[in-house]
């Protein structure tokens, strides 16, 4: 499952460290950034990588809200929903979102494409409303400004 090149990036960063076990993280958003997601295959090839139970392996996985157990969607947006958005008209601009990309219960556009949720806090209070599209902040929001964001995704 795990490739040669992310192998090769995996062990770079184990050299790097004085405990093999310290490069799991850097391993986990190796083998995310390739396949999108850790399967319970994966984790039996990490945990044999680095000496511990495939267990140990989901359990990092299900702790940071960073790394998926399942087959996710290409984008993932997140709309911060905390007080200062929310008074800023973050919460109206999230169900503007959903009707507008007419996302299931689960947040996900029906091609796969877009996932659509909320965090309680993006760290940009300054700049309410927010969101996050993958990697990138989107501030100081309305419904236009965040349709556009949404447009600029592949």
């Amino acid at each position: 499952m795990i490739s040669e090149q992310a192998r090769a990036r995996i062990d770079e960063a184990i050299s790097k460290l004085p405990a093999r076990r310290g490069a799991l993280l850097p391993a986990l958003h190796i083998v995310q950034e390739e396949l999108g997601h850790i399967s319970p295959e994966t984790a039996r090839e990490l945990g044999e990588l680095f000496e511990i139970h495939p267990v140990e392996v989901m359990e990092v996985v299900s702790f940071y809200n960073m790394f998926y157990a399942e087959p996710q969607s290409r984008h993932h947006v997140y709309v911060c929903t905390n007080l200062p958005c929310s008074l800023r008209g973050a919460r109206v601009l999230y169900e503007q979102l959903e009707a507008h990309l007419e996302v299931d219960e689960n947040g996900n556009t029906a091609d796969g494409r877009i996932h659509l949720g909320h965090e309680e806090c993006l760290g940009a209070c300054a700049y309410a409303p927010m969101m996050r599209v993958d990697d990138r902040y989107c501030e100081d929001l309305d419904l236009d400004k965040a349709k556009r964001a949404l447009e600029e995704l592949e």
